[in-house]
């Protein structure tokens, strides 16, 4: 350091200075009393300062006093891949940096290096608290490292050089653990502006005479979610642990109370809230890692703050002894245009449904309702969608009732053939088959239609729950169509239903009741009577009203979306086969119908044939069985 030189004006100044204190001694005049207790603070001030040199002069060893394997400092362990120049830090504590972009406010920790808090700026929680994914140590992230003198070092209990600076529009955060200037390990992030997305890159230099290549060296990433919702027994649900491994396969831990689970090749893991989620991305595949996760919500009214904790241990490589590894950091809404965005097959971390399910939601649903929410208001949205629906499977529904009004039609003849042969039922289920092709019948002809249904219903209870765009918006009585909505707050706990009232699934579960009424009784008309029929009817009638009683319950507790969805749609449901029953089907023109197609010669088609085939062997074989008993 260049030494610096005492020149006339420091004299000058100096002289000046001295003036005006003994000018201001002398007016002031102290007590000879209060001129001791001066002196004597004076002298407690400079003993402090003292002793705080003689500490940081054992606790930090300089980078320029530093010889790479020739340490006979007891302080060995403590400075081994850390000799810091960076030597304030130890002696001021954590020494944070804060760092501000258009989405983020984030604060890095000079010990750890890492990020020690993270907050989203254009979101709020359900009490319309600011959105923080990482806060108060509920984030960890640690390298173990081996020396070459056999030791381990945990980065999380080093202490790191911060430095920002700017590389065009975008911020630069560099944490360096040194060893000299030359010397270091280094934690480089780069924030991009309206970027989700932070780059991360671990990167040392001049290591590879500290590191020990042959042991192992593992990244360990743990994170504690905050519960961000109104209801976090909901918003657990669809918090987990998902990950892409083994060239594009995705996975998940699962709901588990504890669970964890391995992988080779892992490109990314998320550690997935309900509607915001943490993602590691690595440029080239982890070879292995090790997953866990823990449920912390044992009870709902105790456990209000974290979700899950999560964990993942991953493997880095020495390339030439130095570490090098590229990755990527995801903080934001688990929003599917968002994520799909990337192109790095992150919209799978969003539960759209697996198979057909998930490629309805992406090309049917998302894209439909993002142009209805559009230029509509989001709940007005649903309906509009919903109606939609409805019309295009509306010829379902009508094959399904024209199937069960054919059916009733045939019950009387249907009946007959039963009581004719009500010894031999082999023999009545072939003449029942033969009544129903001749006639142009089939139970089949109306399970099929209710079969399409089902991916579509299956689709939309995925799409529901995982639409972002929901999130804290308002219709009607509901604040927020992502949540349960209240008209009435409850004095205790109802166990399986909660401690509120939610008014849409009370309405939904009426709307299902009389669609289950209207269908029940229509399909039980159609039924030709046979032995245990009186047992059928009593299971359907309870599900008529166990059906609309699972939903009053369980779904006081779900998106309010979602059962605005089954209440519209079971309405529509419930018009549609008015309006077929009472204005599209007449019952005389099928029997006519129906009559005319017994007079025509019916082929039977080939699984007609092989069905009628095997009821006749089976024939034969039941009166060859009997004729042996005789």
């Amino acid at each position: 350091m260049e030494e610096k030189k005492l020149d006339i004006n420091s004299i000058i100044g100096f002289v000046l200075i001295f003036g005006i204190l003994a000018y201001m001694l002398w007016q002031n005049a102290p007590t000879p009393e209060e001129l001791a207790e001066q002196e004597k603070a004076k002298q407690e001030q400079v003993e402090a300062e003292k002793k705080a040199k003689e500490d940081r002069q054992t606790i930090v060893t300089t980078a320029e006093d530093y010889t790479v394997g020739n340490v006979s400092d007891p302080l060995q362990l403590k400075n081994k891949l850390g000799a810091l120049a960076y030597s304030e830090s130890l002696a001021t504590g954590e020494n944070e940096t804060l760092v501000e972009t258009d989405l983020f406010e984030l604060k890095f920790n000079g010990r750890g290096g890492y990020l020690s808090e993270l907050k989203l700026k254009k979101f709020v929680d359900f009490n319309d608290a600011p959105i923080y994914i990482i806060k108060d140590n509920n984030a960890a992230f640690n390298i173990n490292l081996g020396t070459t003198d056999g030791r381990t070092v945990n980065t999380r209990d080093r202490y790191f050089q911060p430095n920002v600076f700017k590389n065009g529009e975008n911020t630069i955060v560099s944490m360096k653990l040194k060893v000299s200037e030359s010397k270091f390990l280094e934690y480089r992030y780069e924030l991009k502006p309206n970027d989700y997305m932070i780059d991360f890159s671990i990167h040392s230099q001049g290591l590879s005479g500290f590191i020990n290549s042959s042991q192992a060296i593992n990244l360990d990433w743990k994170l504690k979610t905050y519960r961000h919702a109104k209801s976090i027994s909901y918003e657990n649900r669809y918090t987990e642990v998902v990950y892409e491994h083994e060239d594009g396969k995705d996975d998940y831990l699962g709901q588990q109370e504890k669970t964890d689970d391995a992988a080779e090749d892992l490109t990314y893991v998320a550690f997935k809230q309900h509607f915001f989620t943490s993602i590691l991305l690595a440029d080239s595949p982890f070879k292995t890692a090790e997953l866990e996760s823990e449920n912390l919500v044992q009870d709902e009214e105790v456990d209000t703050v974290y979700t899950k904790t999560f964990t993942a241990k991953l493997p880095l490589q020495l390339y030439g002894g130095e570490l090098n590894k590229s990755m990527d950091w995801y903080y934001g809404p688990s929003d599917y245009k968002t994520l799909d965005a990337y192109g790095r097959n992150l919209d799978e971390i969003v539960p759209l449904g697996w198979g057909i399910f998930g490629w309805i939601n992406r090309y049917l649903f998302i894209p439909l309702f993002a142009f209805l929410a559009g230029f509509l208001p989001y709940g007005f949205a649903i309906i509009v969608m919903t109606i939609l629906i409805k019309l295009i499977m509306s010829f379902v529904q009508y094959k399904q009732f024209l199937s069960q009004a054919k059916m009733k039609i045939l019950k009387p003849e249907l009946d007959v053939i039963r009581e004719k042969h009500k010894d031999n039922k082999m023999k009545a289920q072939q003449e029942t088959m033969a009544l129903q092709t001749k006639a142009g019948a089939s139970p089949m002809a109306g399970c099929l239609p209710a079969l399409i249904q089902l991916p579509v219903f299956y689709a939309l209870f995925q799409f529901f729950p995982s639409a972002f765009d929901l999130r804290q918006k308002s219709f009607l009585w509901v604040k927020d169509l992502s949540s349960y909505d209240v008209i009435a707050e409850l004095p205790f706990p109802i166990p399986f239903y909660g401690d509120h009232v939610s008014l849409f699934p009370i309405l939904a579960s009426i709307a299902i009741f009389f669609y289950m009424r209207l269908t029940t009784g229509q399909n039980m008309q159609s039924q030709p009577q046979q032995e245990g029929m009186p047992d059928m009817a009593k299971m359907m009638k309870y599900m008529m009203y166990f059906s609309p009683l699972m939903m009053l319950v369980f779904f006081n507790n779900y998106a309010s979306g979602l059962s605005l969805y089954y209440f519209i749609s079971n309405l529509i449901s419930i018009g549609i086969i008015l309006v077929i029953k009472n204005f599209i089907l007449d019952e005389d023109k099928i029997h006519a119908q129906m009559q005319e197609n017994k007079k025509k010669p019916k082929k039977e088609s080939k699984f007609q044939s092989k069905m009628k085939q095997m009821m006749e062997q089976a024939e034969q074989q039941k009166q060859a069985q009997q004729k042996r008993k005789k």
